[in-house]
């Protein structure tokens, strides 16, 4: 039973029960080094191989194609790293403005190691341009990144097209999938991706499990160096109950991929509704191609951590951008590299439903919030009178971009 209305599923999700039980016993009972032996690690070892096969399935990939890691982040270094090992001689890569800080942030590193990086812009709903994408494109471009769908916006990028382009150019093709596993079917097996990251919380597993998909035949070298653990490509003993967690959500969410429609409508719904009742509200990012469980809206002329605070107090749980870049005053990457007005940008917030999401929650938030919205604007010295003032922000805030 959840004590709150949790609507920040792109952040963290709750341990399915069914993961828990399974993933229990290897806390207490089986407790031997799968790499072992003797039988008390072989059994561990058996685990460790079928959750394998389990992620596989999702994926749509070979088992042998399954790197286990402990989180996305670590999923994204390990391949950004390897593809460039991989091709020494070449030294640019392409990315996109609006991806996650453990890709951004490793470009931005990698650039003071001497590596060209092109940052590709989107539009005002968050999508990219595939011609910018093409001219962008190099001989010596070693790797092209780029998430499949946006954790802030839910937008979806054209991925198998852009993995295409890069394999013109003999480009390597990374893709962060940590927020597109499970709400959207994907088929590694008739893909243009050479390596995919997910991470667990995103698919009701614990905290601090993760995988990378590397295709069979892609040079790898590891990331994390040290024992033979996961064929030489990651090192260190290997996480059992977190892989064998992973292993069973990854099995339910396959499963339950046939009933996503369950977010999507909660969250059409919930969007439609909040449009409706509260106006100057926007929705950020394309509303045609993106997740079924995310939408971004903008509430104009207020600040985003003060809606939040007010939900908090009603129980209500969303985001105002990425979990990753929380305590930062500044307004989302994302919404700034889309080109919003200053109007929306620090105002908008991020809600994502999961498949725990019930219609009373919905109706709960819908309740709550036009009067919390109400009340926050009366008391903001801003208002849609104040063109002039918001003008100014706005040419400050591109200025700064």
């Amino acid at each position: 039973m959840r004590d709150c209305i949790y609507l920040d599923n792109n952040a963290t999700t709750q341990i399915d029960e069914e993961v828990l039980g399974t993933m229990m016993p290897y806390l207490t009972l089986y407790y031997g080094n799968p790499s072992s032996m003797h039988t008390f690690g072989g059994q561990v070892g058996k685990a460790v191989k079928t959750a394998r096969e389990q992620v596989a399935s999702l994926l749509g990939a070979e088992p042998s194609e399954i790197v286990f890691t402990s989180c996305g982040t670590e999923g994204d270094n390990a391949a950004i790293r390897a593809a460039l090992t991989a091709q020494p001689n070449k030294r640019h890569i392409i990315t996109t403005e609006v991806e996650h800080p453990a890709v951004l942030n490793l470009c931005r590193h990698l650039e003071k190691q001497g590596y060209t990086v092109t940052y590709l812009g989107v539009d005002s709903q968050g999508r990219l341009d595939l011609d910018e994408v093409q001219a962008s494109l190099t001989g010596g471009t070693a790797l092209v990144t780029i998430m499949y769908a946006n954790n802030e916006t839910g937008v979806v990028f054209p991925i198998e097209q852009v993995g295409a382009m890069a394999k013109e150019y003999g480009a390597l093709f990374h893709v962060d999938a940590v927020q597109a596993v499970g709400k959207i079917p994907l088929d590694m097996s008739n893909s243009t991706i050479d390596m995919l990251t997910l991470s667990g919380h995103k698919v009701h597993a614990p905290k601090g499990i993760g995988a990378l998909y590397v295709r069979k035949g892609t040079r790898f070298r590891p990331f994390m160096v040290g024992g033979h653990q996961e064929r030489g490509r990651r090192g260190g003993t290997e996480n059992v109950p977190g892989i064998v967690a992973l292993g069973k959500a990854c099995e339910l969410a396959e499963y339950h991929l046939a009933n996503i429609s369950h977010e999507r409508q909660l969250r059409d719904y919930l969007e439609t509704s909040i449009l409706t009742l509260i106006p100057d509200t926007v929705v950020n990012g394309s509303t045609k191609e993106r997740l079924p469980n995310t939408t971004n809206i903008g509430f104009k002329y207020i600040e985003g951590e003060a809606i939040l605070l007010s939900m908090n107090q009603y129980g209500i749980c969303a985001s105002s951008g990425s979990a990753c870049t929380s305590g930062s005053l500044e307004p989302s990457h994302v919404l700034r590299a889309m080109g919003l007005p200053y109007s929306v940008l620090h105002g908008s917030i991020r809600f994502s439903l999961s498949r725990y999401t019930t219609q009373d929650e919905i109706q709960r938030v819908i309740e709550v919030l036009p009067d919390t919205i109400a009340r926050l604007r009366s008391l903001s010295p801003f208002s849609s009178d104040d063109a002039t003032w918001l003008q100014e922000q706005e040419k400050a805030t591109l200025a700064k971009n």
